[in-house]
């Protein structure tokens, strides 16, 4: 028996232009499932309407009939009908305000809500997630925002070459551009003014793993952490390499009691038993791109006060650009105080007046805080995104959600993730009540 399975159309803004599935995909449901999906039309989705046809959707303004939706981002409260399943990055597992009256809505209609974020496997592993696009795109920008921001400095640079992800056609013509600043790199050296290039990763997850595969395509040299001050600060340093140097927690705190020890799962138990010690590293950095998880019991990598001391010495600093690819507001980068699109991507912190001033010059480091950086790379991204999920979506779109949760067929992975089921929060999720109106 067909089931009829449903496909939200982006409008979150006019960047996103990613989906959950692509043509493709849509194919492999109706051929090996019996699973007939519905597309709503879109003029800015990087698949075409015609590609969804021709691989035998129906593209219909009305999802109604199907009582099950997939979506990538937010889904707006009007847009729900009732005892419907849904299944999106939804943003409310921290109790994020404005999703409150979303989630509400969910509850008041009596839904299913299937949030991407908390598809976990035993170990608590994220399995369905965009970050390594997050971390493709996120580098190249950083990468791209650094030859801007050494011109309005005037210094001749190889990252003037590049462009910001969204203009490149695709992740292979990307890569090739940044290949051609690493040969450039190689040949001519970089500029004296800002050697040695020392770019430090604070993370080592998926996000990084992005960001490093775009990194290693220069002439790079890895330091340790301890190693940066002495590399900085050396006569004796190479000008045709970027010095890489990826930091741990390890590295960014240590225990508050001078007799004690650094362990990991206490840090993440016990985090107030430490203090930050990252602004040691801060100087010696030229670019620093952020790609941790934070959430606001664990000590900032940067606070205000941190760029602030920074900036008023009486010497320019290194640090150029910050790459927050993680992007929390006032988060783990206290001086990211707002979030940004790809059609005005950067912004730079003034310490001194604590705000943002838009585009690359000014006293302060140059932010790069796109909350959406997959959107960047829409293909590639909706391409990986789609395979990982389409292991999961016959079973969704199959289940039963008029059984008791106990009794409700789908796979751990998944059931992990459902935070709303017939309008009631699940076990899991039932913290969420203090957050809600």
């Amino acid at each position: 028996m067909s089931v009829h399975l449903g496909v939200r159309r982006e409008d979150k803004n006019i960047w996103e232009r990613r989906v959950p599935i692509t043509p493709e995909h849509v194919r492999q449901l109706q051929e090996e499932h019996d699973i007939k999906v519905w597309v709503q039309p879109s003029e800015i989705r990087v698949f075409r309407d015609e590609e969804f046809v021709q691989a035998g959707a129906r593209v219909e303004e009305d999802l109604s009939p199907c009582p099950v939706v997939l979506a990538v981002k937010e889904i707006p409260a009007h847009f729900f009908r009732p005892g419907h399943t849904y299944v999106f990055f939804a943003h409310v597992i921290k109790g994020q305000p404005y999703n409150m009256p979303m989630l509400s809505a969910l509850l008041e209609l009596g839904c299913q809500l299937i949030d991407y974020e908390k598809a976990t496997d035993k170990q608590g592993r994220r399995l369905i997630f965009f970050g390594r696009h997050a971390g493709l795109a996120g580098m190249i920008d950083t990468l791209w925002a650094l030859g801007q921001r050494l011109d309005w400095e005037g210094i001749p640079n190889p990252f003037s070459d590049l462009r910001q992800t969204r203009y490149y056609d695709g992740l292979d013509e990307a890569k090739a551009a940044v290949t051609a600043v690493g040969e450039r790199i190689a040949r001519e050296g970089l500029p004296e003014q800002i050697t040695p290039l020392i770019c430090g990763f604070a993370g080592y997850g998926n996000v990084f793993r992005g960001a490093n595969e775009i990194i290693e395509l220069l002439p790079v040299r890895e330091v340790e952490p301890r190693e940066v001050a002495a590399v900085s600060q050396s006569s004796d340093y190479a000008r045709d390499v970027v010095y890489k140097v990826v930091f741990k927690e390890k590295h960014t705190v240590e225990p508050v009691p001078p007799d004690a020890r650094f362990e990991l799962q206490d840090y993440y138990d016990h985090p107030e038993k430490y203090r930050p010690v990252f602004n040691a590293y801060l100087p010696h950095l030229t670019l620093l791109v952020n790609c941790t998880y934070w959430e606001p019991k664990y000590p900032r990598l940067v606070t205000k006060a941190d760029v602030k001391q920074l900036y008023g010495e009486t010497e320019p600093p290194r640090l150029h650009v910050i790459g927050d690819i993680s992007c929390d507001i006032e988060g783990a980068i206290e001086s990211t105080v707002k979030c940004t699109e790809p059609g005005d991507p950067v912004y730079v912190y003034d310490p001194f007046e604590d705000r943002a001033v838009d585009g690359f010059e000014g006293r302060g480091p140059v932010v790069l805080a796109v909350d959406i950086l997959p959107s960047e790379l829409p293909r590639e991204a909706s391409e990986y995104f789609g395979d990982v999920l389409m292991q999961y979506i016959p079973a969704i779109a199959r289940a039963d959600y008029s059984v008791p949760f106990e009794k409700l067929a789908l796979p751990p992975e998944i059931k992990r993730a459902v935070i709303v089921y017939q309008g009631e929060l699940t076990p899991d999720y039932r913290y969420l009540e203090e957050f809600l109106p």
